[in-house]
């Protein structure tokens, strides 16, 4: 790995002051780039965080990229990460998607409760609405004309599972607070590591093969005798790492120093 380091280069600065990996920033073009810079990031074996903007013109030439472009492709969108697993035969929750023309079906197709979200800008519990009636619909149907519709599963928890390079780093139960549907620790939701189930990972793991997504949070629950992928959050929250004493960058540099990375 020793002759690899000096070509291993970052563009954001997630790994920045990493022995070993050398920052230069994203820059909006990429001959504001010196031609030191644009040489080194043509010539790296691996550039770590491009952002979308390089990510696609990077695998367009063919370079290797971490993380890959599919996780940043369907990062935030609720509409495109629930029709790839639909595509891919990843168990998903009952979801369609109706345009403002077809508001008037959801009623048809769907019992109450179920839930209603926002297909974007819904991270962290934001944006994500249990509806019980037909005035709650019309509440929520006035804050976006896509509506997100998704069968609602009981659970009183849900299961986050960090994965790196598509290996889990960690994972841990976010338990609901009295009083509320949702699990996310913004919204109150509190963690536990106890009695972890080994097939909640396995199937987060076969997810995040399938879907290309190799640094990730996944949101999986369990309800009536099934595991269900809810999810993906590329901008997962660092608080369960934090407890359990561990540091991103430090797995990253442990990660590239064995050549994980360039295998």
């Amino acid at each position: 790995m020793a002759g690899k380091t000096a070509r291993i280069i970052a563009l954001g600065s997630r790994l920045r002051g990493v022995p070993g990996v050398l920052t230069v920033g994203v820059k909006p073009n990429f001959l504001d780039y010196t031609v030191a810079e644009r040489k080194m990031i043509l010539d790296a074996d691996i550039i770590l965080y491009p952002t979308l903007n390089y990510a696609q013109f990077l695998t367009t030439m063919g370079k290797r990229i971490f993380p890959s472009l599919e996780t940043y492709l369907y990062a935030d969108e609720k509409i495109k990460q629930t029709t790839l697993f639909l595509m891919l035969s990843i168990p998903h929750p009952r979801t369609r998607i109706y345009y403002h023309l077809h508001h008037q079906d959801i009623q048809r197709e769907f019992q109450f409760p179920f839930i209603g979200k926002l297909a974007r800008s819904s991270a962290r519990g934001r944006g994500v609405f249990k509806i019980h009636d037909s005035p709650e619909l019309t509440t929520y149907l006035k804050q976006t004309h896509i509506a997100y519709i998704q069968e609602f599963l009981p659970h009183d928890r849900d299961l986050r599972v960090v994965l790196v390079n598509y290996q889990p780093v960690l994972a841990y139960w976010r338990i609901r607070p009295p009083g509320d549907f949702r699990t996310n620790l913004s919204q109150g939701g509190t963690i536990s590591f106890d009695d972890i189930p080994t097939e909640g990972i396995r199937l987060a793991q076969q997810a995040c093969k399938k879907c290309k997504f190799n640094d990730v949070g996944l949101d999986l629950i369990f309800s009536k005798g099934k595991w269900y992928v809810i999810e993906a959050n590329m901008k997962y929250g660092r608080k369960g790492l934090k407890i359990k004493g561990l540091d991103l960058k430090e797995i990253m540099r442990q990660r590239l120093l064995s050549g994980e990375f360039l295998t």
